[in-house]
């Protein structure tokens, strides 16, 4: 529950309960690629957070909070301020826990009108007591090292999904946006299998959709293509591998499934500005 990690460069304490309330210290900067697979809330105590998505910077100040929409890439830069260490809590909304809080309100609160939002980030309003009580009322377990009941747990995290509809009724079209359960998430399947040589047929018919079904459900959760949704995930995962270090220009090109290196350095530069180097 309570883990710890250090050594010359950086101290990491990470309070997990159950992975619905984390707290996190770094005493360094601190960057990494983060892929949230559920609907996250994340509040800065102390440091500063830049989130880069789609070449779009944001940066959050302590007192703030932003909504991180499921199944978006982006890349956070944890840093050190005023010799504050980062410090921040998460919370992650699982589907579980959206159904079975949507099968709990009353259906005549629930506006018809919400539209479904694809926007990935949005930094929520500054000074609400509503964010700042319920973000700073879990400091006192993390500090003390005990893990809340799971009632506290449970409590929290509906604060948490109050907070997200009081800012905008479109939220309730994100937040409790279901696939049929005969259906594979799309971007579930495709975030774990974008490396792959499949055709548009094949992709449609292992997430149990006839292939138009398929173009209409993705456009629901992307304003890209397909094709353009795995290109784009190809190259951040080459980036990834390239600037980690753990891969040369070639096999990063390959193992995300490029097949033509000209190709790859070609659109990576189109991407990024710069040709792939792992310098």
């Amino acid at each position: 529950m309570h883990q710890q990690k250090a050594d010359d460069m950086e101290h990491l304490e990470v309070f997990d309960c159950s992975n619905i309330l984390i707290a996190c210290y770094f005493n360094d900067d601190r960057g990494c690629a983060h892929e949230n697979r559920e609907h996250t809330l994340i509040y800065l105590c102390s440091g500063e957070l830049e989130i880069e998505e789609r070449g779009k910077k944001t940066v959050l100040h302590p007192g703030e909070c932003a909504f991180m929409r499921r199944d978006n890439r982006m890349w956070l830069h944890k840093k050190v301020e005023n010799g504050k260490p980062y410090r921040s809590i998460v919370l992650k909304f699982s589907r579980p826990f959206l159904r079975d809080f949507y099968r709990s309100l009353d259906n005549r609160l629930i506006p018809g009108n919400a539209k479904r939002d694809k926007t990935s980030l949005r930094v929520l309003p500054s000074d609400r007591p509503d964010i700042r009580s319920l973000f700073e009322s879990v400091i006192p377990y993390f500090e003390a090292g005990e893990k809340p009941s799971e009632d506290m747990l449970k409590l929290k995290m509906t604060e948490g999904v109050y907070v997200l509809l009081r800012t905008d009724r479109n939220l309730y079209a994100s937040l409790f946006d279901f696939v049929e359960p005969w259906k594979i998430d799309i971007l579930d399947y495709l975030n774990e299998n974008y490396m792959l040589d499949l055709s548009m047929n094949e992709i449609a018919s292992y997430t149990g959709r006839s292939l138009a079904t398929f173009k209409r459900d993705f456009a629901k959760v992307s304003d890209l293509t397909p094709q353009k949704w795995i290109i784009k995930r190809r190259l951040e995962a080459a980036r990834d591998l390239i600037l980690s270090g753990k891969k040369k220009v070639t096999e990063a090109c390959f193992d995300v499934g490029f097949k033509n290196l000209s190709h790859f350095s070609k659109i990576y530069k189109e991407a990024y500005g710069v040709a792939p180097s792992w310098r």
